[in-house]
């Protein structure tokens, strides 16, 4: 199993100097979105005293040119902290604090799309719309190998690997216990976590989330996830695909409703809702991966648990639509929908924002209506 030379560093000596007090300074972890608009870059400020809000965070910046966000005749960026959340590395009275990424002029880099989507939710939020979604993904060695597979060849066919336990079953447990509990340490609203049909592939699950903060707790939950894989030794991955062949992708599902659709008969609005997304199946399917469909190619095939790309699906308890609504939903006649197009490289602030242009704001064809 190839792990990073950094994670056999001797763990006891680093300790040794993380518990020295640090007086009244603190430690502020900035954390961005590359140029590849699937990265996480980041890098530390010293405070002089523990910030009470965002509003209490000084703006930074950062050299564009080596992330891919900027020429190096102009390379400075500014970054805008927009969310805070606890440090669950370096603990109290530290902090993680997420940010937007402006150009020299001011504007947002292609790459903010938190910008657009804070705009689009602002105009829906008395919807009050909420998203929980589903995280799946790998753990890879550093060598690429999916963490747990033998050297040589592959495990055993899916089938006992889905919400497993035992050493041949689920590979990888110690991380996703860490992942969660430093999460709960940060205040990412994480709702669970379960071992995936793949070996060596899981998922959290983040929500319900209102409006922005949806965007905001996934790409922390990711960045920690990240963090805590580092210390491991091991890699992440949120490609839709990892390995071809008859194995499982990975999505991010993505669950949605509305104080409408919460209440009694909420039903007919979800209905009302799938409509309209049966009309722009096309804007949405570009909208679900970074790479405006082509990553979700290789994993939306009709096969493994997902829809096809090319054709539009809804139906109840079907983990084969495009639109699942939950038996319970169904029953009740009230809740949420489940979107299983998103991969699990996606943007969710781009995900969450095509949801309420299309169900709440009612736009139609295949481009956003910024009109």
């Amino acid at each position: 199993m190839a792990t990073s030379a950094s994670s056999k560093l001797n763990k006891a000596v680093k300790q040794q100097y993380m518990d020295l007090p640090q007086g009244d300074k603190v430690q502020a972890m900035y954390i961005w979105i590359d140029g590849s608009g699937e990265g996480l870059r980041c890098k530390t400020k010293t405070l002089d005293s523990e910030p009470k809000s965002v509003d209490d965070l000084p703006e930074w910046n950062f050299d564009g040119s080596s992330t891919d966000q900027s020429e190096g005749s102009n390379s400075d960026m500014f970054l805008i902290p927009v969310a805070m959340f606890r440090d669950p590395f370096r603990k109290d009275p530290n902090k993680l604090v997420l940010c937007e990424v402006l150009k020299y002029n001011r504007k947002p880099t292609e790459t903010n799309l938190r910008h657009t989507c804070k705009r689009i939710m602002t105009e829906a939020q008395h919807h009050h719309p909420w998203f929980g979604m589903e995280q799946e993904y790998t753990l890879l060695g550093t060598d690429g190998h999916p963490f747990g597979w033998p050297a040589n060849g592959f495990p055993g066919p899916q089938g006992p690997y889905y919400c497993a336990v035992g050493a041949d079953k689920a590979y990888g447990r110690d991380i996703v216990e860490a992942h969660y509990r430093a999460c709960m340490y940060a205040g990412v609203q994480i709702s669970g976590t379960n071992a995936e049909v793949m070996p060596a592939q899981w998922e959290f699950q983040v929500g319900p989330c209102e409006g922005i903060d949806m965007g905001d707790h996934l790409w922390i939950a990711r960045f920690i996830l990240h963090r805590v894989c580092e210390d491991f030794g091991v890699v992440v991955s949120f490609d839709p695909k990892p390995i071809t062949g008859n194995w499982n992708g990975a999505g991010c599902h993505t669950n949605f409703s509305t104080k409408n659709m919460r209440e009694e008969g909420g039903l007919k609005v979800i209905e009302e809702a799938i409509e309209r997304l049966a009309k722009r199946h096309k804007y949405h399917i570009q909208a679900y991966d970074p790479k405006g469909g082509l990553d979700n190619a290789r994993r939306l095939t009709g096969h493994h648990e997902t829809s096809n790309i090319d054709a539009f699906s809804a139906g109840v308890a079907n983990r084969g639509a495009s639109i699942r609504i939950p038996r319970a939903v169904g029953q009740d006649k009230k809740g949420y929908f489940e979107d299983r197009r998103p991969s699990a490289n996606c943007d969710p602030y781009v995900v969450t924002e095509a949801l309420v242009r299309t169900c709440l704001l009612k736009e139609e064809g295949e481009e956003p209506n910024d009109n």
